[in-house]
C-alpha cells in the first residue's frame, strides 16, 4: 500500500497504528569448567551491562526520530540487566517525506523520521546447562511505536550491535487509523517479510525461516548462522588445544543447542561417550 505525502496526512485525527518489533538474539559458548562458565558470564555482564545497553537503545531512539523522556536501567545480581526508555516525538513542522521502500534500514547517522510515541526495552538472560558445559546469553529488545514510522528502521542497527548466533524477530501492526472519509486503515506501509529490511550481506550469513500471517499483519523471521567454526564457541582457548574426540563431542553439543533454539524444541540425541 503506497501513499503520497499528501495522502498520508489526510487522516481523521492522528495515525494511531501501533507497530511492535521484538528482536531476540542468542550467543552460545562452550564452558568446560565452572571457572570458565563464571568467566564467560562475567564477560557477558561486562559487555552488555546496563550502561552499554542504554547507549544502544538511545541510538535506536535516534534512528526512529524519538525524544527520550525517561530512562530506567538496572544491573542484576548475580547476572543480567534491563533498560526501559520512554520516548516521544516533538512538534511536526512539515509533512513527512520518508519513503516506505522495503530496503534495509540504514545505521543511525543516516536516518531522520517522525514518531508519535514509543517505548523501547531490553532485558538480558545469561544462563547455562547444569551438565553439558553449554552457556547461553540471550537479549530481548522490544521497540513499540505509535504513528507513521515503523520500528523496522532500527533493525539494521540492532543486528550490528550484537554478536549473534541466532536471531528471532517478530513484527506486528495493531489497531487502525481512519482516513478523512472514515475508512479504516489497518496498515500504512508495504511489507511482505522482515527479511525485506535486512541487508543482503547479513542475509547471506544466515539460514532463515519465515512465518507470516498477512491478514493479521504479523511477521516472524528466524535466523541461524550458516558457517560453523568451533573456535567461535570456545572461551579462552582454541580447538587446537583439544583432542579429536573432544572436538567432536563439543561440536555436537553446541550444534544441538543451536538447533533446539532455532527450531524451538528439544532434540533427543544421545552423544557418544
Amino acid at each position: 500500500m503506497n501513499y503520497t505525502s499528501e495522502q498520508r496526512i489526510q487522516l481523521h485525527g492522528f495515525n494511531n497504528l501501533t507497530k511492535s518489533l521484538s528482536f531476540n538474539m542468542y550467543d552460545i559458548c562452550y564452558t568446560k569448567t565452572k571457572k570458565e562458565r563464571e568467566a564467560y558470564i562475567e564477560y557477558i555482564d561486562e559487555q552488555y551491562n546496563a550502561e552499554r545497553l542504554t547507549k544502544i537503545l538511545t541510538h535506536v531512539a535516534d534512528i526512529i526520530g524519538a525524544h527520550v523522556l525517561n530512562i530506567a536501567k538496572q544491573d542484576y545480581v548475580p547476572q543480567g540487566a534491563s533498560v526501559t526508555i520512554l520516548v516521544s516525538e516533538g512538534p511536526i513542522v512539515e509533512v513527512p517525506t520518508e519513503s516506505f521502500d522495503e530496503s534495509p534500514g540504514p545505521l543511525p547517522s543516516n536516518v531522520t523520521a517522525q514518531l508519535d510515541k514509543s517505548h523501547i526495552t531490553v532485558h538480558t538472560y545469561p544462563e547455562y546447562h547444569p551438565h553439558e558445559g553449554i552457556s547461553t546469553f540471550r537479549a530481548d529488545i522490544d521497540v513499540a511505536t505509535c504513528g507513521e514510522i515503523s520500528p523496522l528502521k532500527a533493525l539494521n542497527y540492532l543486528i550490528h550491535s550484537f554478536d549473534t548466533d541466532i536471531m528471532t524477530m517478530d513484527y506486528r501492526v495493531r489497531g487502525f487509523t481512519r482516513d478523512i472519509n472514515g475508512k479504516k486503515l489497518f496498515i500504512d506501509h508495504d511489507i511482505h517479510s522482515i527479511q525485506n529490511f535486512i541487508p543482503d550481506k547479513i542475509k547471506d550469513l544466515y539460514d532463515m525461516i519465515d512465518v507470516n500471517v498477512y491478514p493479521q499483519n504479523i511477521f516472524h523471521t528466524k535466523c541461524r548462522l550458516k558457517e560453523f567454526d568451533l573456535n567461535n564457541y570456545l572461551f579462552g582457548y582454541s580447538k587446537n588445544e583439544l583432542e579429536h574426540k573432544e572436538i567432536e563431542d563439543i561440536t555436537e553439543k553446541v550444534k544441538i543447542e543451536m538447533d533446539e533454539i532455532f527450531y524451538g524444541k528439544n532434540i533427543n540425541t544421545v552423544l557418544n561417550k
